[in-house]
C-alpha cells in the first residue's frame, strides 16, 4: 500500500521528548513541479531506513533517478520522524547545492542527537545554509500527514496529550540551533547586561 498504517504513523511520528525504542526514521514526501504561479504534484509517498541505509540517502537516490529538468523548479516537502543525522544532513546539503532549481522543506517530529551532541546541530546548520527550510511538525502538519499519507479509514486525526507543548519545546530548541552563532553570543551578552 502507498499509505502508512495508522499505528505505524502514530508510533513513529509521536513528538515525545524521550522517544525510547524508536530507532527507524520514516520520511513522508511530496514532490511538486512549479510552473510560474501554479504547481503540479508529481509524486508522494513514504520511505523508511533499509538495510543500514538512512532514509534521506534512499530518497536522494530515488529522486536522482528522475533526471530532473534543470530548466524547471521543483519543490520537495519532507515530513520526518527524526531530523537528519550529521552525515545525512551533509549529503542533502551537497545535493541541494548540485540542484539549485530544487527547494526542500523539512518538517520533523523530533530532533535527533547522537553521542557527539555537537555533530547533529552542525549538520542542521549546514543544511539550513544550503537553503533547506527546517521546522518542527505542528498539529497542522500532523493533520496534513494523516490525511495524505495514512490509511486513516475516514477517521479524523486526534492530537495526543502533549503534542502542542512538545512542538513548542522542540521549535525553541531548533531555533537555538539554527540561530547564527554571533546572534547567540549577542543574546548571552544581553542576558548578562540584564543580570539574567
Amino acid at each position: 500500500s502507498l499509505l502508512m498504517k495508522r499505528r505505524l504513523f502514530l508510533y513513529n511520528f509521536k513528538n515525545l521528548r524521550w522517544a525510547k525504542g524508536r530507532r527507524e526514521t520514516y520520511l513522508c514526501y511530496v514532490v511538486k513541479r512549479r510552473d510560474s504561479a501554479t504547481s503540479c504534484s508529481l509524486d508522494f509517498g513514504y520511505l523508511r531506513n533499509r538495510m543500514g541505509c538512512h532514509v534521506e540517502v534512499l530518497f536522494l537516490r530515488y529522486i536522482s533517478a528522475w533526471d530532473l529538468d534543470p530548466g524547471r523548479c521543483y519543490r520537495i516537502t519532507w515530513f520526518t520522524s527524526w531530523s537528519p543525522c550529521y552525515d545525512c544532513a551533509r549529503h542533502v546539503a551537497d545535493f541541494l547545492r548540485a540542484y539549485p532549481n530544487l527547494t526542500l522543506r523539512i518538517f520533523t517530529a523530533r530532533l535527533y542527537f547522537c553521542e557527539d551532541r555537537k555533530a547533529e546541530p552542525e549538520g542542521l546548520r549546514r543544511l539550513h545554509r544550503a537553503g533547506a527550510q527546517i521546522a518542527i511538525m505542528t498539529f497542522k502538519d500532523y493533520f496534513y500527514c494523516w490525511n495524505t499519507f495514512v490509511e486513516n479509514r475516514e477517521k479524523t486525526f486526534q492530537a495526543w496529550e502533549g503534542l502542542h507543548e512538545n512542538a513548542v519545546h522542540l521549535s525553541r530548541k531548533l531555533r537555538r540551533i539554527l540561530l547564527p552563532l554571533y546572534e547567540v553570543d549577542d543574546l548571552r551578552d544581553a542576558f548578562k547586561t540584564l543580570g539574567l
